[in-house]
């Protein structure tokens, strides 16, 4: 069987895609279900490699063969504006999946930024130029331009089951992953969050506090944790007397 390229991702509103960009990882990963939430965010070991950058946007999948970069390169053609070139290589956690020239061909593409499950190399020059790169590393090997690969098919990144289309969103926290099904739900859910944080904020600048605000209290009582007015050895040299 030929191995696959897909030109094309279902269509996102990009008032949505916009408007999911102004809420962080965190918010939006609270505002999903327990479950999809636990199955959205991809491994921690994949980073920001410029930190202070948020980038969101439809996922272009690339499934490369280890040690080689020709679907990477295929793909990247497909991106743009409201795109987020999503790359993974399974079994192979040494080749660098991304680099400087890419990441120039890219920026002229208008691609949103890069999440590769693997290292990346150019490291210096991708700083310099603050291109949103998340990945698990760098490493100066050299990629082959051979093939197999696939595009625009479903992958795993980072732990993580994704489809072409689904909404990525990435911070200084990790990389989310959002079904295009789940958009406005999380949305939503997120904005109501940030609201009421910010309430809690304003509430903290009064004077109040966040232990009482968070009804914490209430859970410690229901974990059956008690507080004893003293310090742990007179407590229990007291203890001790009583027996």
């Amino acid at each position: 069987m030929s191995h696959r390229i897909y030109t094309r991702i279902p269509a996102c509103d990009p008032t949505l895609l916009d408007a999911i960009g102004k809420s962080s990882v965190a918010d939006l990963h609270e505002a999903m279900d327990t479950m999809p939430g636990r199955a959205a965010l991809l491994d921690p070991s994949i980073r920001a490699l410029n930190r202070g950058i948020t980038v969101v946007g439809q996922a272009i999948t690339v499934n490369t063969f280890p040690g080689d970069g020709l679907a990477g390169h295929r793909a990247l053609r497909l991106t743009g504006p409201g795109r987020v070139l999503v790359i993974t290589s399974p079994g192979d956690p040494n080749t660098p999946l991304f680099a400087e020239l890419v990441s120039l061909a890219a920026s002229e593409l208008g691609t949103e930024g890069v999440i590769a499950d693997g290292p990346i190399r150019d490291s210096d020059a991708l700083v310099q130029s603050r291109f949103p790169v998340w990945c698990r590393g760098t490493y100066a090997g050299r990629p082959l331009k051979r093939g197999p690969g696939e595009v625009n098919l479903p992958i795993v990144c980072g732990g993580v089951y994704i489809e072409p289309g689904d909404i990525i969103v990435a911070d200084g926290d990790g990389v989310l992953r959002i079904p295009l099904a789940a958009a406005a739900a999380t949305l939503d859910g997120a904005q109501r969050r940030a609201e009421r944080e910010n309430r809690i904020r304003e509430a903290i600048a009064g004077g109040a506090s966040l232990f009482e605000l968070s009804g914490l209290s209430q859970a410690l009582s229901a974990a059956d944790i008690v507080e004893i007015d003293s310090t742990w050895n007179a407590s229990t040299d007291s203890e001790r007397s009583t027996r």
